[in-house]
Parts: structure tokens; C-alpha cells; sequence
């Protein structure tokens, strides 16, 4: 049998079982959370069925994976990126996911290829992708949030001028908002069940999220609390602000759109061409994989990085 054929079932084969017993694992902390949210007696269920642990190799992986983290980010930003991005692994788990992806992609490229300088690149690759993957479901969702966050505040301000109390007219907002914005703000009026104040819990959403806007609407709520005014009417002027400036942010977005693809493609372009070149002819691009021709590789790898950085900094405009 091919070796490259070999490889791919027994890499997706490592990986469907990782993947699955992590799921599996958190369908049973889901199933868990919401037994504990009924009250006591209102649902018989064996303990079995959310009690049972995960398999000793992937429990011990995970395990050894969380301590390896715990010491290399002791502000716990991997778990705090995760929990922004929705991701619902932990920090350990998500480690493993990425760690066999990226073996098993730098075994298959490394196979496929027969060079084992692709193999490693293959191997960083993903690697990568597992850094930047979160960051990008933060970044989609935080600009979810600001393009909702407009007719949010417009829903409570008109709340507020029909006669609801605040953290009436946010319950009320987040019953016909959609995610994440709803996600969010019924978070705020859980910890205001909690006891805490309201005003609080929304400064704390606002750093969690690192809104900018959002932190201009809680700062103007303080300020109208102490010095008096109307709320609706201040949200309300909040609320036309902000949405001029989502919308000038979407417009310098499609002004810039033609730059960020360019400098994917350019820095894409190269390494899809060394690949298929191998592919098709190995022993063409031999002499790059030894002696001087690792370093003209590495400084070429180190000049389209430096170019596509430089592409999508010109192309980034903060309105």
C-alpha cells in the first residue's frame, strides 16, 4: 500500500480520536451544567452519564498538556483568549487538538513531498494557525458585537423613555438581540442577579471584550449617574455616533479589501508553488533542502513575511 495512503488513515484515524473523546467530554460537562441548573429532584438522571472520565490516554495528554501551559502562561491569556473566541476546549485540550493537527500535517507533507523540510514547515504551519485561530474568532466577533451595538443601545434607550427601569429595558434588549451581543448581555444580567451592580458588570464586559465604544457608553453612564440627565436621550445620541462610525469602518474595509487579499496571495503564492513543484518534480528543488540552499530558503521565507506584515500594516486603518 502507499505509504502516503497509510499515513492519512492512521494520522485521521489519531485525530478523530482525539477529537472525539475531547467532544465527548464536553457534551458531558454541557449535560452536567445543565442538570445543575434545574432545581434538586426535578430531573433524574444517572451519575454515570456525566460523571464518567475520559479515556487515561487522552485524560493524561490533556493533563500534561494543561501543566505545560499553566508554567509557560502564568496570566492564563490562552484561557482567556479561548473563552473570548467561544472556543469551548480547554487550555490543555486545545493544545492537543493542535499538537496532533500539526503532526499529523507534517508526517503527510513531509510523505507526500519526500522532503523533510516541508514536513517541518507543514508541521509550524499549523502550529501557527492554531495561535492565529482564536485571534480571528475574537476579531470576527468583536466586530459582530460593534456592528450590533447601535440598535442595542437604540432598543434601551426607547425602553427607557416607555418607562422601564435599566436593567429592565437590557433584559428586554437581549431577548430580541442576537449573538453575540445577547451572549454578552445576558451574561451582565446574570452577575446583576448575582448582586452586582450593573454599571459594573458592564465596565467588566468592556474590558473583557476591549470594546472601545463600549467603553465610551459605560464611561457616559457613569457620568450621567452622577450628574443627572436623561439616559434615553444620551443613548440614543450614543447610538447615532456609533453607527456613523461602523459605518465609515465599513467602508475603509472594502477600500482595503483589494490590499488584504493581495498580500495573502503573494504570501501564499510561493509556498504553494515549492509544494507543487516538489510534487511533480522532487529532485528539482533538492539543492534548496541542504547546505546554503537552507538558508536561502529561510531568508526568503523571512523576506515574504516581512513583506506581507508590511502590506497588511499599510492596509490597517483605525477609525
Amino acid at each position: 500500500m502507499n505509504p502516503a495512503l497509510v499515513a492519512l488513515l492512521v494520522g485521521s484515524g489519531l485525530a478523530l480520536v482525539v477529537v472525539g473523546l475531547l467532544v465527548r467530554g464536553r457534551d458531558r460537562d454541557y449535560d452536567l451544567a445543565e442538570i445543575l441548573d434545574l432545581p434538586y429532584g426535578e430531573r433524574d438522571v444517572p451519575v454515570e452519564s456525566v460523571t464518567e472520565g475520559r479515556n487515561a490516554l487522552a485524560e493524561g495528554a490533556v493533563t500534561m498538556a494543561g501543566r505545560m501551559v499553566g508554567q509557560f502562561d502564568t496570566k492564563g491569556s490562552l484561557g482567556l483568549l479561548l473563552e473570548r473566541a467561544r472556543i469551548p476546549l480547554k487550555p490543555g485540550e486545545y493544545v492537543v487538538v493542535v499538537g496532533s493537527g500539526a503532526i499529523v500535517a507534517g508526517v503527510l507533507l513531509g510523505l507526500i513531498t519526500s522532503a523533510v523540510v516541508l514536513g517541518v514547515a507543514g508541521f509550524l504551519a499549523v502550529v501557527v494557525a492554531g495561535d492565529l485561530i482564536p485571534k480571528v474568532k475574537v476579531t470576527k466577533r468583536r466586530q459582530a458585537f460593534e456592528a450590533q451595538l447601535p440598535e442595542a443601545l437604540s432598543l434601551i434607550a426607547s425602553s427607557l423613555s416607555a418607562g422601564h427601569t435599566f436593567l429592565r429595558a437590557v433584559q428586554m434588549m437581549t431577548e430580541e438581540a442576537e449573538n453575540p451581543l445577547a451572549e454578552e448581555f445576558s451574561r451582565v444580567v446574570y452577575e446583576t442577579q448575582l448582586g452586582d451592580p450593573l454599571v459594573e458588570a458592564l465596565d467588566r464586559m468592556a474590558v473583557r471584550l476591549e470594546i472601545e465604544d463600549l467603553r465610551w457608553v459605560v464611561q457616559a453612564i457613569r457620568i450621567q449617574q452622577t450628574v443627572g440627565g436623561k439616559l434615553a436621550d444620551m443613548l440614543h445620541t450614543l447610538a447615532d455616533f456609533i453607527r456613523s462610525r461602523e459605518e465609515v469602518r465599513r467602508e475603509v474595509k472594502v477600500l482595503t479589501a483589494e490590499g488584504r487579499i493581495s498580500a495573502w496571495v503573494l504570501g501564499a503564492m510561493p509556498f504553494g508553488l515549492l509544494v507543487a513543484i516538489q510534487v511533480m518534480n522532487p529532485g528539482y528543488a533538492a539543492p534548496f533542502y541542504k547546505g546554503w540552499g537552507l538558508l536561502i530558503l529561510g531568508m526568503t521565507f523571512a523576506s515574504i513575511a516581512t513583506g506581507v506584515a508590511v502590506i497588511l500594516k499599510m492596509v490597517k486603518i483605525e477609525v
